[in-house]
């Protein structure tokens, strides 16, 4: 059945309508005909069984046949992911959002390519990424659109991290960084780790993935000093939009199996 976005925010609509470019991709591309059913989502769990009530290249209009609500998964992961060059960015937020991270952080880092000289072109960048965001929710069915920042420069993010999770209310439980440094360990085992220490699982984590290239020294020390544990993905080296699909579903195996 296909899916389309709402920007309705309503608790247990009737009726829906779909408008702008969500109503001529169903009206031209589509081609819905009243009493088809479709699955209307809004990003914010949730998830709309409809009828097709009347469709026009400007206003597709929906019957509410079945309010199906659907929780964010109980588990919060966040990626601070390094900028990359050409599409690959938009990728990685595609992939990211198909795995349910609930939140992403693009970062500037020092071997970051990507310029970004004002804040207006941050925000035409993030515009792109939200787009992409949201046609990956309607592909996979995630209920839940990521929260997708402006882009960050690397240590204004490192010093304000801490309160911005505070601030949520959500405490950070792990931080963990993609690394080929040779002190590292698997992602499983700092899971155990922490359950041995704390008596809980983790159900809070971040996730840091560099630029091509990767991070500089200096950074990976910042980190460090920070709590942000150093993980291997492995024995070879992995482009930075493999690396971050890679990481997101290490972390999501284990916190599947322990939650």
């Amino acid at each position: 059945m296909r899916r389309f976005f709402t920007d309705n925010r309503e608790n247990n609509p009737r009726s829906l309508c779909l408008e702008g470019g969500e109503a001529a991709h169903a009206a031209k591309v589509i081609r819905l005909q009243p009493g088809e059913e479709t699955i209307a989502i809004n990003g914010c769990g949730g998830y709309y069984r409809c009828r097709v009530l009347n469709v026009s290249k400007s206003q597709v209009e929906l019957d509410v046949i079945e309010n199906l609500s659907r929780p964010p998964l109980p588990w919060r992961i966040t990626l601070c992911q390094a900028i990359p060059r050409g599409g690959l960015m938009e990728d990685i937020v595609e992939k990211a959002t198909e795995l349910g991270v609930r939140r992403i952080i693009p970062l500037l880092t020092s071997r970051t390519e990507v310029k970004i000289s004002s804040s207006r072109e941050g925000e035409a960048k993030r515009e792109k990424w939200l787009v992409r965001a949201r046609e990956a929710c309607k592909q996979c069915g995630n209920a839940w659109m990521p929260e997708i920042l402006p882009p960050l420069r690397f240590t204004q993010w490192l010093t304000q991290r801490r309160a911005f999770y505070s601030k949520l209310g959500n405490n950070l439980d792990l931080a963990f960084t993609a690394s080929l440094e040779p002190e590292t360990r698997s992602i499983h085992e700092w899971f155990d780790d922490y359950s041995k220490r704390m008596e809980r699982q983790a159900s809070s984590v971040e996730l840091w993935v560099g630029p091509e290239g990767d991070f500089t020294p200096e950074e990976y020390l910042l980190l460090r000093n920070e709590g942000v544990l150093p993980v291997t993905l492995g024995p070879l080296v992995l482009r930075c939009a493999t690396a971050a699909v890679s990481i997101i579903a290490i972390t999501l195996a284990e916190c599947r199996q322990r939650n």
